[in-house]
């Protein structure tokens, strides 16, 4: 454990790994839960669109195929881009694709349109992700584990919220409803122009500096059987849960006779434990070692 816990150490930057920047880690962190609660939406949004559209399951699933394809595809390719040419300001233009798609779901009238809508968040998904998780990077001070555990709770508690202010809001009115979570989407702008403009100073402070990773003389088979090992994990992670997020609620509602928002309410519960688990597992992973408590989680 205690070896594990070294190697990781090792591979912290030199000139980040002197302080925490906590405003910007719980910000970014922030962020991540409105950008999250906003891509929440919609999964919580299908039963009243299956039921005021009549759509099959497999329509369902088609539209979070959609979305995950567009959140999924595309992420790489940003991140890829963005590790040679750091882009400080691509999370606003992604927030900006995101409320798009929020307000064409709102309007939307026919099944291609909710295509489109699930399409536009998907894209904002993907390009918010890459650079976020590199400024939890560059604010952790080194405390990788913990950074990564605020970051991602504040995702896994947007992804709770979402289902609730859903069924708080929507549910009990309709479609249209789903415009006021442009609110949310204007408060994530606002943390995010405040978080470009710290992390556009801030390259511009490590530009005159040679930093590198150590990777500790890893073989190049090494790191691609790791990266292959951690890409299998993820995907069967996520495979499970978008089955949930999607078909949880409509499974409560056919076998226990619940009614929507009970539904949401459950499916809150679900996400809420996933949000817990982040938080104690950072810790973990800074105490006994990372890969052990993937491990230990799967």
């Amino acid at each position: 454990m205690k070896a594990g816990t070294d190697i990781n150490d090792k591979t912290e930057v030199s000139d980040i790994a002197k302080k925490t920047v906590y405003s910007i880690l719980f910000s970014i962190a922030f962020a991540h839960l409105l950008n999250d609660l906003l891509q929440a939406v919609i999964p919580s949004a299908y039963p009243i669109l299956k039921e005021k559209y009549n759509l099959s399951f497999t329509q369902i699933g088609l539209i979070t195929f959609s979305y995950q394809m567009a959140a999924s595809i595309l992420q790489p390719l940003v991140g890829f881009y963005t590790d040679k040419r750091p882009k400080p300001f691509s999370q606003i233009f992604g927030m900006l694709f995101t409320t798009t798609g929020i307000i064409i779901l709102s309007y939307a009238s026919s099944f291609s349109m909710i295509i489109i809508s699930v399409i536009f968040v998907g894209i904002g998904s993907s390009i918010f992700h890459p650079e976020a998780s590199r400024i939890s990077f560059l604010s952790s001070g080194g405390k990788r584990g913990l950074a990564q555990s605020i970051f991602q709770l504040g995702g896994n508690a947007g992804t709770a919220l979402g289902p609730l202010l859903v069924a708080l809001i929507v549910v009990p009115n309709s479609q249209y409803y789903i415009i006021w979570f442009v609110i949310a989407a204007i408060i994530a702008l606002m943390v995010l122009s405040r978080i470009a403009l710290w992390y556009k100073n801030h390259l511009s402070e490590r530009a005159t500096k040679k930093t590198a990773i150590d990777l500790l003389h890893l073989s190049r088979k090494k790191i691609i059987i790791s990266v292959a090992i951690l890409m299998v994990l993820i995907f069967s992670k996520f495979f499970y849960m978008a089955s949930m997020s999607s078909y949880f609620t409509f499974y409560l509602m056919d076998k226990f006779h619940l009614s929507v928002q009970a539904a949401q309410l459950h499916l809150v519960l679900f996400l809420a434990s996933c949000s817990m688990g982040t938080l104690i597992g950072g810790h973990l992973g800074d105490k006994f070692g990372r890969i052990s408590v993937i491990w230990f989680s799967f």
